[in-house]
């Protein structure tokens, strides 16, 4: 069943390490991307509220090393983006056609030129790839090209969202079985299993240390 959704708002009375930390456990850059809003839903929250938290949020998505001065219309692009992937995922997730507006503007990112890949050199001379010096526009062209390679290809039908009541994130199910449930097992995981044992606990019955079971 697919979450209530409403638009992301800034949580401005939470203290700033809880509505500022990113998340990493979509499994691909593109969902790490639209993880920037927590809890979707009432109550939403907005982790791109500044320039300044884009540009962050670049260098530790791995796409850059450098600080990217970021102009607030960029950031305005990049949550557009961000919100067409995300209704695009749930269009696939749900076997409907998504919208021809989504469509467009991720088209229309990953239709930017990019410059080309260098060579540059390890510690030991051995030769490796050297990024582009990509500017904020072209690291929106790098996450619309994953995006539209994640939801058009093979594992687009492997996209979750988490099942914790109190989690809405997207993630790439790459178990064997494809039946994951969780974005994180550290995470909502670990705290969906410690309130299954607590149910457990409070339905009367625990495990005996001598074998058995008895009332709590």
């Amino acid at each position: 069943m697919t979450k209530a959704r409403t638009a992301p708002v800034p949580a401005d009375g939470e203290p700033p390490a809880a509505t500022r930390e990113f998340h990493w456990r979509g499994g691909r850059t593109s969902l790490n991307l639209t993880a920037t809003v927590g809890r979707r839903g009432p109550g939403a929250v907005e982790r791109l509220r500044d320039p300044a938290d884009l540009s962050r949020w670049f260098r530790e998505a791995g796409m850059t090393d450098r600080h990217l001065a970021v102009s607030d219309a960029e950031l305005v692009a990049a949550r557009a983006l961000r919100e067409a992937v995300h209704r695009i995922a749930a269009a696939v997730r749900a076997a409907t056609a998504p919208e021809a507006a989504d469509l467009a503007l991720l088209n229309h990112w990953t239709a930017q030129p990019l410059p080309g890949t260098g060579l540059t050199l390890d510690g030991d001379g051995s030769p490796r790839p050297l990024p582009p010096a990509l500017d904020t526009p072209g690291l929106l062209g790098l996450l619309a090209r994953d995006a539209a390679d994640l939801l058009g290809g093979p594992l687009s039908g492997r996209i979750r969202e988490c099942a914790a009541a109190d989690c809405t994130l997207l993630f790439v199910d790459e178990s064997r079985a494809g039946a994951r449930r969780w974005c994180s097992m550290d995470a909502c995981g670990a705290r969906a299993k410690m309130a299954e044992y607590r149910a457990r606990r409070r339905g009367g019955t625990t495990a005996h240390p001598h074998g058995g079971t008895r009332p709590d």
